[in-house]
């Protein structure tokens, strides 16, 4: 297949041509289990029959009106979120970038109404990832995403991770928003200490600044939780939301209380495509499934059984130094003889018919189906465990 697609991606080598539930299957009808899940999106795996009756019967409804309108699919699922969150207002888009962009200007625009120009610096973290628009790979805080396409927005401040100290000194009058992922995804899946969050949130109430939880990875169940910060005992002022929000269907979201979303005056922001009725549709028949206690249950125990399995092999192989993550967000880490291969290891996998994902060059990071039964978990265990083996010997 020849490809006329930018050269900016570095595709992998197999084509997918059809899959059901944690399988997929090539061009080449070679079979492969899939924990990657199209980088956590794919929440109920490939084509759940609940998605592709809510697509269908949207299909045969309404496609598309424009934001001169509103549906009643962008207002079921809107009143879905806002139920089951602090959040009283819902905007729509089209992807994590998109959502994490409105939520950004909307932190200034709402500081610049409630406090001046002067209060619009926004506090993000190292290593951390909000997107791949201007603004949205600025606030991520990794020159290796940001530098080609400098000069850049400014008013942003970086500070480490988990680093109460650096945000105590950071933070001021002239803050915004701090924004935190709970857990960074793309950076090793690190998970944020209760400890930095909830000073977050205790010195986002002092400063008169918005906490901005970017759950674009973690949110609607992937961590046990339909949200992250639900384990830690803080609420945002705005969240974002995407991948897993429409179990495979490109949509985002912006979630915020009812007294920020109000600097949204008419006109100052939009999606022509944002909530959508095919998107929305689709999410509601997710949303019904994720948010059911036996699913989230199910998340939780299947990511412990993952996180033992991965150890176990950590042990026996030495491959892995440690293992960490959330539900089904897990981060492998390589062991120092093995640091800097992860790329290696997931094309390895794919050679013995598993997908998997790096996050950053030292781990390896699996984000499969919240539905992910016994049978695909074991087997893709086995594939990874032959994987292994190879990759020792390269």
């Amino acid at each position: 297949m020849q490809n006329r697609l930018t050269p900016n991606f570095a595709f992998a080598d197999m084509v997918p041509d059809h899959a059901l539930g944690s399988r997929v299957w090539s061009t080449e009808g070679r079979e492969y289990i899939d924990l990657a899940g199209g980088i956590a999106v794919n929440a109920l795996g490939h084509c759940h029959p609940a998605l592709v009756a809510a697509l269908t019967a949207q299909a045969h409804k309404l496609w598309h009106v424009s934001n001169l309108y509103t549906t009643e699919a962008a207002q079921a699922l809107a009143q879905r979120l806002t139920d089951h969150s602090f959040a009283d207002k819902v905007f729509f888009c089209n992807s994590g970038a998109e959502a994490n962009e409105a939520a950004f200007k909307l932190a200034r625009k709402y500081a610049r109404d409630h406090a001046g120009a002067h209060k619009h610096e926004i506090i993000a973290c190292t290593n951390a990832f909000h997107g791949r628009t201007l603004f949205t790979v600025s606030v991520g805080g990794q020159p290796k995403y940001s530098a080609d396409f400098a000069p850049l927005p400014a008013g942003i401040t970086h500070i480490p991770f988990n680093d109460v100290a650096a945000l105590c000194a950071a933070i001021g009058p002239q803050t915004c928003a701090v924004v935190v992922e709970p857990i960074q995804g793309e950076s090793g899946v690190l998970p944020a200490s209760a400890e930095f969050l909830q000073a977050a949130r205790a010195l986002c109430d002092e400063h008169n600044a918005l906490l901005v939880l970017d759950e674009v990875q973690t949110g609607i169940g992937r961590t046990g939780k339909l949200f992250a910060y639900e384990h830690y005992g803080v609420e945002p002022d705005i969240l974002t939301s995407a991948k897993a929000l429409g179990g495979g269907f490109p949509i985002g979201a912006m979630l915020a209380s009812e007294c920020v979303a109000a600097s949204l005056s008419v006109g100052s922001h939009g999606s022509t495509f944002g909530g959508n009725p095919l998107a929305c549709a689709v999410a509601c028949a997710a949303f019904d499934i994720i948010n059911q206690p036996h699913t989230l249950a199910q998340v939780a125990a299947q990511g412990q059984k993952l996180q033992a399995a991965l150890r176990q092999l950590g042990e026996r192989s030495g491959v892995f130094a440690q293992v960490r993550g959330q539900g089904l967000l897990i981060g492998a880490v390589l062991a120092e003889p093995y640091q800097g291969r992860a790329g290696e290891l997931v094309a390895a996998a794919l050679q013995h018919g598993l997908m998997v994902l790096v996050a950053g060059p030292n781990v390896l990071r699996l984000a499969p189906s919240l539905l992910l039964n016994d049978e695909d978990l074991d087997a893709g265990m086995a594939r990874l465990r032959a994987a292994v083996a190879d990759f020792q010997v390269a």
